[in-house]
């Protein structure tokens, strides 16, 4: 079976340049996203997949801690910020931080995960106890926590620089910055969208100061708001030129908006084809990234199970409680869970292999499993008969 029978003609290039583990070009992630030929999309997207991973789809032990819910920033995407006909405003004290850790305290979880809205109430040792506080009641996990829009803030009340702030953060536990805050690296997204936030050159400055430090982070684009394909690609040639010169970004996630609650109620929510082709072209186009994942939360389990087959090799993780995000006909609740069951069969119905990890994709085996035999299911590939 050759390329050409598989992608079509039009696509050709493309396909020759992944099978050689060529770079592809701005140019040719327009096409990736313009061509109505999907299955040729997500086909090319698990060559490189299976290359990098075989068969092997990561999953985490993971809880997700959403600090306050106050913030100034008023983004024109976001339903998670407290506002009149909207979610209550909260913060959380240190001693409900420890609750919320203690209510999973029999669970072996592995990763914390902690965000929040930007709140100027809290002061600059809230932060460093907030992760002091993980780290007491959970001293074996990692802690990936703060965007770099949180970043900025806890240097301003701290009086101290962003290094000065990420040095302090990581005295008292911090381990990883996760990948939110700039949305899409485009200058009109962020004037029309969310002009309070830091931009896109300011967050790039601060993942370099989170590189020289030794901190990884991981990387995001949210897409299916206003954003344009020109836009979309932009964003990701930028992140790939950005890891090769930090070389610490441990993942992207493609993250698919949600406009319910939002100031963006009138947009169409994204489509799976939307959801696959972008998780398609970010693993495509992201050469120097080494793994991509599908967020069942936002793009739905169903979807996550063939987005294994569109270049994404991980699924995150049992999440226990998020409020970013809600499902579109359940309730404002924190409970969006999947078991570790649940987490395995919905990775092996979807024909690949479980592996829990670390935060650093090292493969985790508990002593009362048994690793399994990471068997590559075969597919047609070009160039063979």
């Amino acid at each position: 079976m050759n390329a050409e029978k598989i992608v079509g003609s039009g696509l050709l290039d493309i396909c020759e340049k992944v099978e050689a583990g060529e770079r592809l070009t701005f140019e040719d992630g327009v096409r990736l996203y313009e061509t109505p030929d999907l299955t040729a999309v997500g086909y090319m997207a698990n060559l490189v997949r299976e290359r990098k991973h075989g068969a092997r789809a990561y999953w985490v032990r993971n809880q997700h801690i959403n600090y306050t819910n106050i913030c100034n920033k008023f983004c024109k995407f976001c339903s998670f910020y407290a506002k009149k006909g909207g979610p209550d405003p909260y913060e959380m004290s240190l001693d409900e931080v420890r609750q919320a850790l203690r209510r999973y305290k029999q669970m072996p979880i592995t990763e914390v995960h902690m965000v929040g809205g930007i709140n100027p109430r809290l002061p600059y040792e809230y932060y460093m106890d907030l992760v002091r506080a993980v780290k007491d009641e959970r001293p074996e996990v990692h802690v990936k926590a703060f965007t770099a829009v949180e970043i900025v803030e806890i240097a301003r009340v701290g009086k101290t620089t962003v290094e000065g702030a990420l040095k302090d953060l990581m005295a008292a536990g911090l381990d990883a910055l996760p990948g939110g805050g700039i949305e899409v690296l485009s200058p009109r997204v962020h004037m029309e969208l969310f002009d309070r936030k830091i931009g896109g050159d300011e967050w790039k400055e601060i993942a370099r100061a989170a590189a020289k430090l030794g901190l990884t982070q991981y990387a995001t684009l949210l897409y299916g708001h206003i954003e344009t394909v020109g836009e979309r690609v932009d964003h990701l040639v930028q992140m790939r030129e950005l890891q090769d010169e930090t070389k610490h970004f441990l993942c992207m996630t493609p993250l698919s908006f949600h406009p319910e609650g939002t100031d963006l109620e009138e947009v169409p929510h994204p489509s799976g084809d939307c959801d696959l082709r972008n998780i398609a072209v970010c693993r495509l186009m992201l050469d120097n990234f080494d793994h991509i994942k599908s967020f069942w939360i936002m793009n739905s389990a169903a979807v996550t199970q063939i987005a294994l087959w569109y270049g994404a090799d991980d699924c995150d993780g049992t999440v226990l409680e998020y409020e970013i995000t809600y499902a579109d006909d359940a309730p404002r609740t924190k409970a969006q869970t999947l078991t570790v069951a649940n987490m395995r069969h919905m990775i092996e119905e979807a024909g690949r292999v479980p592996v829990e990890r670390d935060s650093h994709y090292n493969e985790i085996v508990r002593a009362d499993e048994e690793p399994k035999k990471r068997e590559l299911i075969p597919l047609p590939v070009a160039g063979q008969a």
